[in-house]
């Protein structure tokens, strides 16, 4: 068995050179940008004025000083302001040639076409040219990209952009026990529903996944499974990896060609986690225990999705303060199952009782994963601990 940390390495490795594509930009909430977008042009690309005042020369305060015009964004002034004179300006309007400042209308006094100001402060009230960004500049975040980074790169009059293409996932679920939801299972039977969390957690990392007809218990009902997958970027198999009679994807796999990396793990829940590449497709095989298979695919299949975008693949730990004490672990790292407690500084977080890697409800009710490394010592309520939200 190899540890956790060896593990995520070698399944970053799978990640191989980032596929791309262009899209509009306002499709790309969310993606990783491949590429830089570059301004075409410059913003603001006039001086403009931060409020709604009146445009002057600061040597000609406080005044009297006439209005000889007005300047709204989309309508400047035009020409140059004459000494001793002033232009009504409003929020985003170009600052007319001769001016300095913008004084703001709340310390403005008006009689006619003429006004005097109050006291200034230091602020001159104008957003200077190319103070947000200039023609040419760069921007290419690392990281997904958010609803402000769409907003900004349309400002910089880019319409289309280069991202990671998402990375297609098939998640082959078999076993002759499942049956799909909503059909009544047979003596024996029970109900898919690993496919369907490990599909949701691949769309969550950005993947698009393909949830594959289940396959039965026959290394031909596998290779055809397999067959269907052609094309995609990661194949995820949930359940038989393991050495049983019935444990077939192993097996055909390997006949099939993969080329595996490493096959266990020093890890609770998840211990059988197989990890390669078969033809152009990285693999996983996750375990078929629920928990076990979802807790993997948080800490192994996510991260690679990410790795193949080329966004910071995680999973990122947060801190915590222990609510119970803990007996010493074993030689596994181990991820329980807990609640996040409100507190003042850190959060309380407090495991579950019962860890049995079948009992999804318990899954369901967790916020957190508390870390705890191979044969960490017995803790006491207070310490500090690591996490893996949920």
């Amino acid at each position: 068995m190899i540890s956790v940390d060896e593990a995520h390495a070698l399944v970053l490795a799978l990640a191989g050179p980032v596929k791309t594509e262009e899209i509009a930009v306002e499709d790309a909430l969310g993606r990783a940008m491949a590429a830089p977008a570059v301004a075409r042009l410059t913003q603001p690309p006039f001086d403009a004025s931060a409020m709604d005042g009146y445009a002057l020369r600061s040597d000609d305060l406080p005044g009297p000083l006439p209005v000889v015009g007005t300047a709204a964004a989309g309508v400047p002034y035009a020409g140059t302001v004459p000494e001793g004179a002033a232009v009504r300006i409003f929020t985003g309007a170009p600052v007319p040639a001769g001016c300095d400042r913008v004084v703001i209308q709340e310390i403005v006094t008006r009689d006619g076409d003429t006004i005097r100001v109050a006291e200034v402060g230091d602020n001159r009230n104008i957003r200077a040219q190319g103070n947000d960004f200039a023609q040419g500049s760069e921007f290419q975040p690392a990281r997904a990209l958010r609803a402000s980074d769409l907003g900004l790169i349309a400002a910089m009059n880019v319409a289309r952009i280069t991202v990671a293409r998402r990375p297609r996932v098939a998640i082959l679920a078999g076993g002759d026990e499942l049956v799909r939801p909503g059909e009544t299972p047979a003596a024996g039977q029970i109900i898919s529903s690993n496919d369907i969390a490990i599909a949701a957690l691949a769309r969550e990392a950005g993947a698009e996944p393909l949830v594959l007809e289940l396959a039965r218990d026959t290394e031909d009902s596998l290779r055809a499974r397999f067959a269907e997958a052609g094309g995609c970027d990661l194949i995820v198999t949930i359940g038989g990896a393991s050495v049983g009679d019935h444990d077939l994807i192993a097996k055909v796999s390997a006949d099939l060609g993969m080329e595996r990396s490493f096959y266990k793990l020093a890890m609770r829940p998840g211990k059988p986690l197989m990890a390669g590449r078969i033809g152009t497709a990285a693999m996983l095989g996750l375990p078929g225990n629920p928990v076990s298979a979802v807790v993997c695919a948080k800490l192994f299949m996510q991260p690679l999705i990410r790795a193949m975008q080329r966004l910071p693949p995680g999973p990122e730990l947060a801190s915590g303060l222990l609510t119970r004490d803990l007996p010493p672990e074993g030689d596994r790292q181990h991820y329980l199952r807990a609640r996040l407690v409100p507190g003042a500084g850190l959060p309380g977080i407090d495991p579950f009782g019962d860890q049995d890697s079948a009992r999804l409800w318990i899954l369901a009710e967790a916020d957190a994963l508390l870390l705890r490394p191979a044969g960490d010592p017995a803790r006491r309520a207070g310490e500090m601990m690591h996490y893996l939200p949920l």
